[in-house]
């Protein structure tokens, strides 16, 4: 069985940088051509015009774009919509989970494991939107699925998270996966500390709640949700 000769590559000509001591910014570059031997030959400097086109190949800022929100795979089930041009944005949903939550010390209220309802997330690359579903998670979601408010403090009432002092660092070259990881790892690593506005985004007493679900382990009683006027298609 023949197989393909593999291709061999030579020297053609090489390029090296010169600095003054002290001074890390101020370059000066050589270009050399290379004989039969490989050995360099012929010095000169770097013309404007190559100097401007080995710019241009070591500009890697489009192919970072293209990288930015393409998924690994297949794409993921929990991902409603994708827009996966330069500055990007991602709508997805998880369904109700237990996590773990952290509270500043002014609420009196320790860190503790809750289950929470499903949940609908919308961001790019700054921000962070958050709503809940009513339901337990089976139901078809279509562009008409109403969205309620989402069961935490540090909301503004369009949804917006407020991150407070969390840095949030999004690479320009984040996978989908790696995208979706990163905000809710950001999200539920953070301290929640008050409502916005004053406002409950549950019928009654969203700390009572919380402290009963974490003492009984309970489901997220849903029917707590309240409608914030939004469906899905609001969302895209």
């Amino acid at each position: 069985m023949e197989t393909d000769s593999p291709t061999l590559y030579h020297p053609a000509a090489a390029l090296v940088l010169f600095k003054p001591d002290g001074n890390e910014q101020r370059l000066y570059i050589e270009h050399y051509d290379m004989d039969d031997n490989g050995c360099p030959l012929n010095p000169r400097p770097l013309t404007l015009r190559e100097a401007r086109g080995l710019a241009k190949a070591l500009d890697v800022r489009k192919e970072a774009e293209k990288a930015f929100l393409r998924p690994e795979g297949l794409l993921p089930p929990c991902v409603l919509h994708l827009n996966p041009c330069e500055k990007g944005s991602v709508v997805w949903y998880t369904k109700p989970q237990a996590k773990t939550l952290h509270f500043a010390d002014s609420l009196g209220l320790p860190s503790g494991r809750l289950h929470l309802p499903a949940l609908v997330w919308a961001a790019d690359r700054n921000r962070l939107f958050l709503y809940a579903l009513k339901g337990k998670g089976k139901r078809k979601l279509s562009l008409n699925t109403p969205l309620c408010y989402a069961p935490f403090m540090n909301l503004y009432e369009n949804g917006n998270v407020c991150m407070g002092n969390v840095s949030v660092k999004i690479s320009k070259t984040a996978s989908l996966e790696e995208f979706i990881a990163a905000w809710e790892g950001y999200f539920f690593d953070s301290y929640f500390s008050h409502f916005i506005g004053g406002n409950s985004p549950v019928h009654g007493n969203l700390v009572s709640l919380y402290k009963q679900l974490m003492e009984t382990g309970s489901p997220f009683p849903v029917d707590v949700s309240l409608p914030n006027g939004k469906t899905l298609k609001d969302l895209f």
